[in-house]
């Protein structure tokens, strides 16, 4: 035991025993610090930006310890945008996506402030894809100048879903009852204590049809060498390796992340670059590929408790997601 230990001890036991009332307070949670510039190798004053977006695609608050959250995935591309929109000194970006989707309007924010840099900045912006960029993972990935695929990336699952557990039968067998008082025939639409009537499901399926005419429309834009018949084609909600959507023309090439750094050099004219990211202080990136955790698209990870719990909120959730 150090003096200092013994000292503090010592304090504490002659407040106790003097009957003092002594209120000590220690930040449990501290609060969100900005975005801070972080080097990941190179040298060099030209820079490129390394973004990473990873996991569920939400406006869900993001972990950042056992007792923190930080923003959510749509709000930290923002800030890290804004910050790169202010640094002339980036040449380039490489959006390092892993992600098997998200809800529909989080995944469209990211799109459209993706979108929104590009034509500001009107610099090069390259997509490289990980384990997993599927559904809403790949549309964002259309924001992107040039789409890069791992060997081993697993991509597609263009569409949308909306997910309904009907617990009727559950409830009958536990003798619980429905007892739903509404105004209007509507107003319960999708419960899931109850089967949905066959308007209900008309209602239902025109919304998710235009949400697939959406994504439609954003591979239309970020894939011009595709006829609209051939995304018709592929848009059917089957997944593809990457080999498959290389010859499908949904990606441009397949290489690792490094070499798409190293092409991306090349495309800029840059002989040397500093590779950069932007990180809350008291997170650290090594390399590359720090932080490149493997999202797992099973329906469990969006039953799960915490951050992820979104399903059990109240509403229909419509999803361009890969949710096996």
């Amino acid at each position: 035991m150090s003096k200092y230990t013994i000292i503090i001890l010592s304090l504490l036991l002659a407040l106790i025993l003097a009957g003092c009332r002594a209120t000590v307070n220690f930040p449990l949670i501290s609060a969100t610090q900005a975005l801070q510039e972080q080097v990941i190798e190179g040298e060099g004053k030209d820079k490129i930006l390394l973004i990473n977006i990873s996991g569920f695609i939400s406006s869900k608050k993001q972990s950042l310890s056992l007792l923190s959250k930080g923003p959510s995935l749509q709000e930290e591309i923002r800030e890290a945008l804004q910050k790169a929109e202010a640094d002339h000194a980036i040449g380039g970006v490489v959006l390092r996506i892993n992600s098997p989707g998200g809800t529909i309007t989080s995944t469209d924010i990211v799109y459209h402030e993706i979108m929104r840099f590009k034509k500001k900045r009107n610099i090069r912006i390259v997509a490289s894809m990980m384990d997993v960029a599927a559904s809403g993972g790949y549309y964002i990935a259309m924001a992107a100048d040039e789409i890069v695929a791992h060997p081993t990336t697993i991509t597609g699952s263009i569409g949308v879903i909306a997910l309904k557990f009907n617990v009727e039968g559950l409830m009958e067998r536990l003798g619980i009852r429905n007892e739903t008082v509404k105004s209007v025939e509507m107003k319960d639409l999708w419960s899931p204590f109850r089967a949905s009537t066959k308007e209900e499901r008309e209602i239902i399926q025109a919304i998710i049809d235009r949400q697939h005419d959406i994504f439609i429309d954003a591979i239309k834009r970020g894939r011009k060498s595709l006829t609209e018949k051939d995304i018709e084609r592929l848009a059917d909600g089957r997944i593809y390796s990457a080999d498959q959507a290389l010859e499908a023309g949904l990606i441009d090439r397949i290489s690792y992340l490094d070499d798409t750094i190293e092409s991306l050099k090349r495309y800029l004219n840059l002989e040397k670059a500093t590779i950069i990211t932007y990180r809350r202080p008291g997170t650290y990136s090594g390399t590359i590929y720090s932080g490149t955790s493997s999202p797992s698209p099973r329906i469990a990870n969006v039953l799960s408790i915490g951050d992820k719990a979104w399903i059990s909120e109240a509403g229909i959730h419509f999803m361009y997601l890969w949710m096996p």
